[in-house]
């Protein structure tokens, strides 16, 4: 991959305040300078192709520091074989802009040499909040976001890292990182954003076809449905999956990769929902994946 020059995400509107940088000697300079003022810095790591979704998040880096420092990278090492690192979407240029008008600070905009240069051989071993889910159904995975996730840490120093709870999975596994290796960075969790037909935006929902965007709606009716059998009483966890399977698979251009009903935490299947749970989904539209979820409670837990 080429490198990305500030030059070529640079835009006329998107103004002066927002710096670009492209490798780890800039974005290290820039940071000491905000510590050499005692500001407080948040970080918001992405993979680009940027909707409201992401932008929300740097509100709320925005809420929580002095400056924000937003990332955008691509990352090899989580993706597997057989999925879509070439075809993911990479809008550099609209990013920038985009994040410019939001209130960024500083766009990081390192290419994988960057950040694993010749001869890196290092992993982070994501802890046990990784071992079902995606990290069983997308083996890897998980390592390739722990690690990536430090490398940042390491390189922007910030106080605050903001991600959002549409990946859920992954928010714990940042979590059990952050809590376990006594990084002193604050994890702040943001809501996830979703269509005005409860879709939940991701940059790949733009893979889907009318067909599939029209079907992809049975994700969010799915979780509602969830949503109120517990809201009603049901406590038998067995019993939500088994309707979070019938709702999707009444939609016949959805495959069902999985449901489940899990600890908040430890992303472990329980048998009985008397604690908060996290609903987590995912299925298949053609050849694009989606996932989903809600974090639910019952009555006596809310």
């Amino acid at each position: 991959m080429a490198e990305i020059t500030l030059e070529s995400v640079q835009d006329p509107g998107i103004g002066v305040s927002m710096k670009t940088v492209v490798n780890a000697a800039e974005l290290r300079e820039v940071v000491a300078g905000w510590r050499r003022d005692n500001l407080r810095i948040a970080l918001v790591p992405t993979m680009g192709a940027l909707h409201a979704g992401h932008l929300s998040l740097v509100d709320a880096a925005r809420r929580h520091a002095d400056r924000v420092v937003v990332s955008i990278f691509v990352n090899p090492t989580q993706f597997g074989p057989e999925e879509d690192l070439d075809l993911y979407p990479r809008t550099p240029s609209e990013d920038a802009r985009r994040l410019a008008e939001t209130g960024c600070d500083l766009l990081f905009l390192p290419t994988p040499e960057v950040l694993y240069p010749p001869g890196h051989s290092v992993t982070v071993e994501p802890g046990t909040a990784a071992e079902g889910l995606e990290g069983e159904h997308r083996p890897g995975h998980f390592r390739g976001v722990a690690t990536v996730v430090t490398l940042l840490f390491n390189l922007a120093q910030p106080d605050v890292a903001v991600f959002g709870r549409k990946d859920a999975q992954q928010l714990a596994v940042i979590e059990q990182l952050v809590r376990d290796l006594h990084l002193p960075i604050t994890i702040v969790a943001g809501e996830t954003v979703r269509e005005d037909d409860g879709l939940a935006m991701s940059s790949r929902n733009r893979y889907l076809d009318a067909a599939e965007r029209r079907a992809a709606t049975v994700l969010w009716r799915s979780l509602s449905g969830a949503q109120r059998l517990i809201a009603a009483g049901e406590r038998d966890a067995d019993l939500v999956r088994a309707r979070l399977l019938e709702v999707l698979t009444s939609e016949p251009l959805v495959r069902v990769d999985y449901v489940e009903v899990v600890d908040t935490q430890t992303f472990r299947p329980v048998l009985e929902i008397t604690a908060p749970v996290v609903v987590p989904i995912a299925v298949f539209l053609g050849t694009t994946r989606l996932i989903d979820n809600l974090a639910l409670a019952p009555a006596s837990a809310e």
